[in-house]
């Protein structure tokens, strides 16, 4: 099991990130974000200096192409994660750049299955986060049933709301579904928006890894 730890806002934070074992740190370009990088004081330029191999997933909504290629070269992001409205066309292109996950905000009243078929062959990875007024980093759970029900046959991101106490919901889903590859925490693990507590990260990425080898 693989872990993304999202809204990462510093470079130190970085460093942590990868001495304690993270797999995947994301960074949010989406300005209306609290944690949106643009605010604060990391750089793509300290990035990719740092020459890091913690792998870099960019999150993007609604952004135009230019806008995500540009980031991907200035900050050396790894993936692109898209979290809004962007079609299957749009996806596809993005993917042909640079590995590619399309997140979905998950709704109990909708059939995941039919969301997600117009994407199967564009991007490279999904991600499911809980439905909510914003675009992730709400807090919230959703019932992962209702992926388990639709099948997922790509490798996924498990996301919303998960914390510290999860741990073994996370070891009893992952075992009955071999796609989901990784989980994905943001606003559980953190002291204030964009600043994670990495006692916490540590405390938590130690426990999975110990559960899922059991």
């Amino acid at each position: 099991m693989k872990v993304k730890v999202c809204g990462i806002t510093s470079i130190e934070q970085l460093y942590d990130l990868q001495e304690i074992g993270v797999d995947y740190a994301g960074f949010i370009f989406y300005e209306k974000s609290p944690r949106y990088v643009g605010t604060h004081l990391m750089t793509g330029d300290q990035v990719k200096k740092a020459g890091l191999s913690i792998q870099k997933i960019g999150v993007f909504v609604n952004a135009d192409i230019e806008q995500i290629l540009k980031m991907v070269d200035e900050w050396g992001l790894d993936m692109v994660q898209l979290h809004g409205e962007e079609s299957p066309v749009f996806c596809e292109n993005i993917s042909n750049h640079v590995k590619t996950v399309k997140a979905f905000r998950v709704n109990e009243q909708e059939l995941i299955s039919y969301k997600i078929a117009p994407y199967q062959n564009a991007v490279d990875y999904f991600l499911f986060d809980a439905m909510g007024e914003q675009y992730g980093g709400t807090g919230n759970q959703f019932n992962w049933d209702i992926i388990a029900a639709a099948n997922i046959s790509k490798p996924f991101f498990l996301s919303g709301g998960i914390g510290p106490s999860d741990i073994s919901s996370i070891h009893s889903y992952a075992a009955n579904d071999m796609n989901c590859f990784a989980v994905d925490v943001n606003s559980k693990f953190e002291l204030q928006p964009g600043k994670k507590d990495m006692n916490l990260v540590k405390s938590f990425y130690g426990s999975l890894i110990k559960a899922m080898i059991r």
